[in-house]
């Protein structure tokens, strides 16, 4: 790698070498010596007379920013010199690395910053070092230079990436990084751009604000934001340039996602008197170019969205009539098919849905035969070439998606909810018909959204299941698509809590190939959590028949829970997937128990009482459970002696479980925690004490 050596050729390898085999540098990097060699050799190949070998310099810092945060200090002052010459002289190639280097700082700086925030605070061996926060005054002023060398079409191109774009999402992590302190260094660029006659410097100005709205606190920005608005407003509608608009209407939809919703303190930024202004903007600016409209559609998308949780009429309640027909006339343009527009018009047409009210109610109920009847026209095509199929494929997931949330929200408010069912035979024939066309896609989203229709149609639901039950049993055997089968397994969840009993006829098929599922070694491992939590849903929902596969289900339980009690976690991944499984045990154990409860055949589950004391005492004494498996462990707890009884007593005296982990669990801060501890010590007072 050195310049010595002649050859460009051998050089560049060289390089590419060292990159590939960073990751097995440590020991070169406990050592001073060996670690200052690498890394002048490095900082010396970024001044290669050649391109190739200055990038492939520039990717080993970038992967040493992050493998070797804690060992960069000595060297930070004369990085940052040579990203900043490539940033402000190189071709992009090298200049987008330079970047990223500064990206990637900011990454390991935020996850070290999370880390010191959260209670577990068993990992963060790690001190940060603020390089960025030292950083700032020399940073902030090169990343700005960047957001003015923009390319002339780069918002028409899906997968485009260049120095501005770099600079601003750069500038982002900066402001996630160092928050506040980043306003005043951005402001006066902001300020001195945002009205100049080249677009290039309003562009700029625009996504320099856009950039910093996640980060600083709310007080800080709110005063800037409120000041903002109208000119940001005004310029979505009357600013010449497409690249400007398009900006901006990204730049409102952040304030929108950042600054806007019922979890902030601080005054809102959008008000009633504002209110009409803005959708009057943003309903004539998806009338604009494709690119535009669709930013303007992600802008409404996170104002409904801040709606959602409000419960009562929101300032966008008197436009609801206006904000629908809008979103459905976009959804027909002849140019829908370009920068995404349809389906961000789909997605914010359900987020609309989603914040509706009684109030609204009657208008949503006026959707269902439009999207029913969009529907019907996408089964009803002749031939369609390759892509046309692939288009319409992508249109029927949308329309089965809209379907989904509008089932939800009509079926679960007690006004609309029965004269929406007298579409349930309707609808349930299209989703059967959308099963016939094979498409993985689109099999997701009707299934999703049965599984929300028998959710709202409850016992009702089982009129349907001959006809859909062979769809049902194809989507557990789809090993090859598991999201499908995944989402399948949980429809299955949504049909016990619908149906009750009435699942009976159909439970052999089910178990049966539940039980293949969790036995194949070819379906992937995220599949096998929901399939536990579902035996619980089948116990619940047929009690004591459940008898039959106890033989089956228990030992299959009993062998999870061993392997995911003991499992020592590679890494953070890892141990998520272990707490999804020791959760997805756990629920199968609570519905077994609850679904015998007051059965003559409650002694059936004695024999297993044991090995799931013996699980609960692991997970205590294994100290690496997350919050969701403590409130569905003491939960089980509570099932057990509640189902068993005095039986139990003296089994559940000796765990351990019934007294230390109760006890943290008693003084919890997580209030479901709490909750589910304290049902928990009354039933094992009933049974101890029986």
């Amino acid at each position: 790698m050195n310049a010595s050596e002649g050859n460009s050729d051998v050089r560049l390898a060289a390089t590419r070498a060292l990159y590939n085999a960073l990751g097995f540098a440590q020991v070169n990097f406990s050592n001073d010596m060996e670690r200052d060699y690498i890394m002048r050799v490095v900082c010396e190949a970024t001044q290669s007379t050649d391109v190739k070998i200055r990038q492939a310099a520039f990717e080993c810092l970038v992967a040493i920013s992050s493998t070797y945060y804690d060992k960069l200090a000595t060297y930070m002052q004369d990085i940052f010199n040579i990203t900043a010459k490539a940033v402000r002289g190189d071709e992009e190639s090298v200049a987008l690395q330079a970047i990223e280097f500064w990206s990637s700082i900011c990454d390991e700086e935020i996850d070290i910053l999370d880390e010191y925030s959260s209670e577990f605070t068993a990992d963060s061996d790690v001190p940060c070092y603020y390089f960025i926060k030292q950083a700032l005054p020399a940073l902030v002023p090169m990343l700005l230079e960047t957001l003015l060398k923009q390319e002339e079409d780069q918002d028409l191109d899906e997968g485009a990436w260049n120095l501005a774009m770099a600079g601003g999402t750069c500038l982002g992590l900066v402001a996630r990084t160092v928050g506040d302190d980043i306003v005043p260094l951005v402001m006066p660029f902001v300020e001195e751009n945002i009205t100049k006659p080249d677009w290039r410097h309003r562009e700029a100005a625009t996504y320099a604000f856009g950039s910093i709205l996640e980060g600083p606190s709310a007080d800080k920005l709110a005063p800037l934001v409120n000041v903002a608005l109208n000119f940001m407003l005004s310029a979505l509608v009357n600013d010449p340039s497409n690249h400007v608009k398009d900006t901006t209407a990204w730049t409102l939809g952040r304030i929108f996602e950042f600054l806007h919703g019922s979890a902030l303190e601080t005054a809102p930024i959008i008000t009633s008197e504002n209110c009409q202004q803005i959708l009057t903007v943003l309903l004539q600016s998806m009338k604009d170019v494709p690119n535009v409209a669709e930013k303007a559609c992600g802008a409404l998308y996170f104002l409904a969205q801040g709606y959602v949780d409000a419960g009562s009429a929101s300032p966008l309640t008197p436009f609801f009539q206006d904000i629908i027909q809008s979103l459905l006339f976009v959804t027909h343009r002849e140019d829908a098919g370009e920068s995404r527009l349809r389906t961000a018009a789909y997605e914010t047409l359900n987020e609309v849905v989603r914040c509706s009210i009684e109030e609204t109610g009657p208008i949503v109920m006026q959707l269902v035969p439009v999207i029913m009847m969009e529907l019907h026209q996408t089964l009803e095509a002749g031939k369609l070439s390759t892509d046309e199929r692939e288009k319409r494929s992508e249109l029927q997931g949308l329309l089965c998606g809209c379907l989904q949330v509008i089932i939800q929200k009509l079926g679960a408010m007690e006004s609309t909810k029965y004269s929406f069912l007298q579409y349930a035979d309707q609808m349930m024939e299209l989703f059967l018909r959308v099963f016939a066309c094979r498409n993985a896609t689109v099999h997701e989203e009707a299934m999703l959204a049965i599984g929300a229709l028998a959710y709202a149609a409850g016992p009702n639901f089982s009129k349907y299941m001959p006809q859909f039950y062979q769809y049902l049993e194809m989507g557990l055997q789809n090993f090859e698509e598991y999201q499908v089968c995944a989402i399948t397994v949980g429809v299955v969840g949504d049909l016990c809590r619908a149906l009750e009993d009435k699942i009976l006829p159909y439970c052999d098929g089910i178990m049966t190939q539940l039980l293949k599922d969790l036995s194949s070694n070819q379906l992937h491992r995220s599949v096998k959590p929901p399939i536990f939590s579902c035996f619980g849903d089948i116990a619940l929902a047929i009690g004591e028949n459940f008898e039959k596969y106890l033989i089956y289900a228990m030992p299959m339980l009993q062998s999870a829970a061993d392997l995911s009690a003991h499992a020592a976690a590679a890494d953070d991944e890892m141990l998520d997937y272990t707490n999804q499984l020791r959760n997805g045990i756990l629920e199968a154990y609570s519905g077994i128990l609850q679904g015998f409860k007051s059965s003559p055949k409650t002694q059936l589950l004695m024999q297993y009482a044991p090995n799931i004391l013996n699980f609960l005492d692991a997970l205590y004494n294994g100290k690496d459970m997350d919050d969701t498996v403590m409130k569905t462990a003491i939960g089980v707890l509570g099932d057990l002696a509640d189902t068993l009884g005095v039986h139990a007593g003296p089994l559940i005296n000796q765990s351990i479980s019934s007294k230390k982990f109760l006890e943290e669990c008693l003084a919890s801060d997580d209030p479901l925690v709490k909750e589910s501890a304290d049902w928990a010590r009354v039933a094992i007072s009933r049974a101890v004490s029986g």
